[in-house]
């Protein structure tokens, strides 16, 4: 019989089931409070109800581990420091969508080689998580597989559901069943209502293909997810982040019966793919909200040990301690000067502090 089945397939690679990897990885009594107590905090600055400032602040992309810990264990001071005003959540972005190709995240191939050993990348991003967290830092990343969440997501504090995936059924669905709030960012082409659509549709209660955690295919339902944020991002060559932009977004928010809150993602289109320019978009829009703007809770950051990127197709050996290997980053000089700034503007303008 000619096979009318699999005939592009190379390979199928069996996976431990996400409960192995859980038991091999555990987390703590003390992290799972850590983490169940960071997310009560954040629905609480989504809702307005705490009033400091989300800071989610890190590397675009996390390749190395070592350095991804590195700068962990300087944010985790800051962290604790600045707290009064500042609420700073860690970027730990493991998985990497492309508008083409390219490397696709630490999950998916984590020898940087295209030798795609995720069973190696699931464990390896679990570990840092629960590093991560150990220092008493929470943590953010973007959920694009829809399995990949059965091995992480319970270290977790903040989701991100990027600009190509907003829009899609499969990630509606996925962010409806998530123990964590959301961050919906707006379409690649500038839209903010399919990321507002997408808030809308993750509320609901959703049915979907999934794993269970002894790794079975099973049907997933769901209870929806009321926690979900807008994330501006900016669209095709122009960014939209000034006042009109924001007033435009809480209009469309508050008209669809949801909280006016949004994230101001201060690189990607809103610095025109310049990481010199985040600073400049964090200020523009830090001042909007010391005058008064309270639906701006959050600014996004992307940083590195080091600023700039390279290619990441160099060898191991060549890459550069630190430095990004997909979008540019500013250091980490430049980012603590910042968050320290930040605070005291946001002290010097009377923002409230949280014990």
């Amino acid at each position: 019989m000619e096979p009318t089945s699999d005939v592009r397939v190379r390979s199928m690679t069996p996976l431990d089931a996400p409960q192995t990897v859980r038991a091999a990885v555990p987390a703590t009594d003390a992290v799972a409070h850590q983490v169940a107590a960071a997310r009560r905090d954040l629905c609480r600055i989504l809702t307005g109800e705490d009033r400091r400032l989300l800071v989610v602040t890190g590397p675009c992309s996390i390749h190395d581990p070592a350095a991804a810990l590195d700068y962990a264990r300087r944010l985790a001071p800051l962290k604790h420091e600045l707290q009064d005003r500042l609420y700073i959540v860690m970027r730990t972005y493991f998985e990497k969508p492309r508008t083409t190709v390219g490397w696709r995240g630490l999950i998916n191939d984590p020898h940087l080689d295209g030798s795609f050993d995720m069973a190696t990348g699931l464990r390896t991003a679990r570990g840092l998580l629960l590093h991560i967290a150990e220092l008493g830092l929470p943590t953010a990343t973007e959920m694009l597989d829809p399995i990949s969440p059965q091995y992480i997501a319970d270290l977790v504090t903040l989701a991100a559901i990027g600009a190509r995936t907003t829009e899609s059924q499969t990630h509606r669905a996925l962010a409806s069943g998530l123990s964590m709030p959301v961050a919906f960012k707006n379409g690649t082409s500038g839209s903010v209502q399919v990321a507002i659509d997408a808030m809308i549709s993750a509320r609901d209660a959703h049915s979907f293909f999934g794993v269970d955690g002894a790794g079975s295919c099973c049907v997933v339902k769901t209870l929806g997810n009321p926690d979900g944020v807008l994330v501006l991002r900016g669209r095709h060559g122009a960014p939209n982040h000034r006042a009109a932009d924001l007033a435009d977004a809480r209009r469309r928010l508050e008209a669809a019966g949801l909280h006016a809150s949004v994230i101001v993602d201060c690189s990607h289109a809103n610095s025109g793919y310049d990481h010199r320019r985040q600073a400049m978009v964090w200020e523009e829009v830090l001042a909007q909200r010391l005058g008064g703007d309270d639906a701006i809770v959050g600014l996004m950051l992307e940083s590195n040990l080091h600023e700039g990127k390279q290619k990441a197709t160099l060898p191991v050996t060549e890459l550069r301690y630190g430095v990004s290997i997909t979008d540019a980053c500013i250091g980490w000089e430049d980012t603590e000067r910042l968050l320290r700034q930040t605070h005291a503007n946001l002290a010097a303008g009377g923002s409230p502090a949280t014990p």
